[in-house]
């Protein structure tokens, strides 16, 4: 039986963050607006996580909902805003850009790996829009990311097991292939099977209506996947 998997949990406020941790999350990515996909939340936010829980947590750093592709002046912002993470105390930050063209943008995207310095980088799931997944792992992998957070290029994760899995072979020791994207507790030991990957990443929005104000719901939805993730061999 394996113990070491890592379960982590998204959450746009402090007492689903507090939750997370209570109900077994091994790591938090911390966001604003998650029915947006997520964007940066405020230093406030972000340093009030930081006192409230001792899980490690990774930023989203992104400026807006909608499209990976950003104008200079949302690139400068994204700058500062990995500036004001790692001010914050955050372990990780959490980003991703594509070009004009819908592929990987390698150069943009490494800057921004190089700012983070010591904090790990997870390119997000502007990975998905892209076309050929294999080409854009490897652009990926260019970047320096240390993760990939991605559902396979389908709208959740459990649609795509076998591309997950393939990704994560290809990645190898390269990269670490983080599932995510409609993961509970009621599918994750096929994922598991059937990826092989070591990370996963669930928001638990297709079990649990509006986190912010359902806690308990959140806390023992979470509980229940880190059971039965722990429990899988």
């Amino acid at each position: 039986m394996r113990s070491d998997y890592i379960l982590e949990i998204s959450v746009e406020s402090v007492e689903a963050a507090k939750a997370a941790e209570r109900g077994g999350a091994s790591r938090i990515e911390f966001c604003s607006n998650l029915r947006v996909g997520g964007t940066t939340p405020s230093n406030d936010m972000l340093k009030a996580a930081r006192r409230s829980v001792r899980l490690p947590i990774f930023s989203m750093v992104r400026p807006r909902g909608g499209g990976f592709f950003y104008s200079e002046a949302e690139f400068e912002a994204m700058r500062h805003d990995v500036d004001a993470a790692k001010e914050a105390g955050m372990d990780g930050v959490v980003l991703g850009f594509l070009r004009a063209d819908g592929e990987i943008d390698v150069a943009r995207s490494a800057q921004l790996v190089e700012r983070a310095g010591l904090l790990p980088v997870t390119f997000h799931r502007a990975f998905d829009e892209c076309v050929d997944l294999g080409r854009s792992l490897e652009d990926v992998i260019a970047t320096g990311a240390t993760r990939l957070l991605t559902s396979g290029g389908r709208p959740t994760a459990p649609e795509a097991l076998g591309v997950l899995g393939e990704l994560v072979r290809i990645a190898e020791e390269r990269l670490i292939v983080l599932p995510g994207s409609g993961i509970h507790a009621g599918n994750i030991r096929e994922v598991v099977q059937k990826t092989g990957a070591s990370e996963y990443h669930a928001g638990l929005s297709s079990v649990v209506r509006n986190a912010a104000v359902n806690i308990r719901a959140f806390e023992e939805e979470v509980r229940k996947l880190a059971t039965v993730l722990r429990d899988c061999e």
